[in-house]
């Protein structure tokens, strides 16, 4: 594995050890600050994986991620964090992780070596062609990710790779290849720092760009976003205010008209109908606000 750029020592930090507070913390911004750099080269890769995700919700599947350890939790974030965020049904974003669930919360990392546990994982979910698999290895070599790619491709699913080399062992077993190589850790082989964060920041763009193509999102807002609280029932006030020019108290009333259902509510306003007359053009428009206030006009 030497030759794996997350493998390398980084000369920076080679005394890291003796090195003062200040300055370990100014290295390890310093070398943080590659990370959209090195993301921005595969810029057009991704754009292709977010069309594909789109493509295969809209065909009644799910973008399902893959991976162990770090990647693994970086994926377990992103995928439920779609949930509250965009009010993404359970399980459209979801994924499988080496040893299970367990291993959100413990290292074990030892079953990330098992090609055939990748594929049993992907039985488990019920794995459809309709579904896009994601798979996410730093080192781009992970045997749970490889066994998990190969099965998905054998199934018919769309496949792509996440990795933070520039050589990827398991590139032949995606469809899409996206390489940001972060370089050397601050820590040697650490990849729960640059190449973890780069990959948070790759999902962030794949998931949000993904809800936005699909309605959840008009003008910058999170009109889908689940009111589970005050402080999110605040939230949709504020939205709902915004997007339509309100006062908060219209904007309160409209909402608990349609249960506190943000697009509904701007959907009232704006084109001053009944919340039942709101769904229906939402419904109408498969969800989009844009696309049922201009028909309306």
């Amino acid at each position: 594995m030497k030759h794996l750029e997350t493998e390398r020592r980084n000369l920076k930090t080679m005394k890291l050890d003796s090195m003062e507070i200040a300055d370990i913390l100014k290295v390890m911004n310093e070398e943080d600050a590659l990370i959209p750099l090195a993301i921005r080269d595969s810029l057009s890769e991704i754009e292709e994986v977010i069309k594909n995700c789109v493509e295969s919700i809209k065909k009644g599947g799910r973008v399902v991620y893959a991976g162990a350890g770090t990647s693994g939790r970086m994926a377990v974030v992103d995928a439920v964090e779609t949930i509250p965020t965009f009010n993404a049904p359970k399980g459209l974003f979801t994924f499988i992780m080496a040893g299970g669930n367990d291993a959100i919360y413990k290292a074990i990392e030892a079953v990330e070596d098992s090609d055939s546990q990748g594929e049993l994982s992907l039985e488990n979910i019920s794995i459809t062609s309709n579904d896009i698999l994601i798979g996410i290895a730093a080192s781009g070599r992970t045997p749970f990710v490889r066994g998990a790619l190969r099965k998905a491709r054998e199934i018919g699913c769309k496949t792509v790779l996440i990795s933070n080399v520039s050589e990827p062992e398991l590139s032949p077993d995606a469809d899409y290849v996206i390489k940001a190589v972060t370089g050397p850790e601050v820590i040697t082989g650490s990849t729960r720092l640059k190449a973890g964060s780069a990959q948070k920041m790759i999902l962030n763009m794949i998931s949000s760009i993904t809800m936005i193509k699909l309605g959840k999102v008009y003008s910058n807002l999170m009109v889908d976003v689940l009111t589970m609280n005050e402080k999110l029932k605040i939230r949709a006030i504020s939205i709902v205010c915004d997007a339509t020019g309100s006062d908060e108290n219209t904007a309160r009333l409209a909402l608990e008209k349609c249960e506190w259902h943000a697009k509904n509510a701007i959907i009232q306003i704006l084109l001053s109908v009944s919340a039942e007359d709101a769904t229906v053009l939402l419904n109408k428009n498969d969800g989009y606000i844009r696309r049922a206030v201009l028909k309306d006009d």
